[in-house]
């Protein structure tokens, strides 16, 4: 997903997007929505998320 639809996700949920990075932002959405703030952090490509709408771009950020 690209920054700036991350962005609008952000606003929509009432977070204010400035001056973060994709993953803390993320982990942003992640905590106001009542989940785990887990982006990025996939050890060995495991994730019980299987309906998380971050489960693609989580995966190849924990890979870098």
């Amino acid at each position: 997903m690209k920054l700036q639809d991350v962005r609008t996700i952000a606003r929509q949920l009432g977070i204010n997007p400035n001056r973060q990075s994709k993953t803390d932002l993320i982990r942003t959405i992640q905590q106001r929505e009542g989940n785990f703030d887990c982006y990025g952090k996939a050890a060995g490509g495991e994730c019980d998320q299987p309906a998380c709408l971050w489960r693609d771009d989580c995966f190849a950020s924990s890979r870098e």
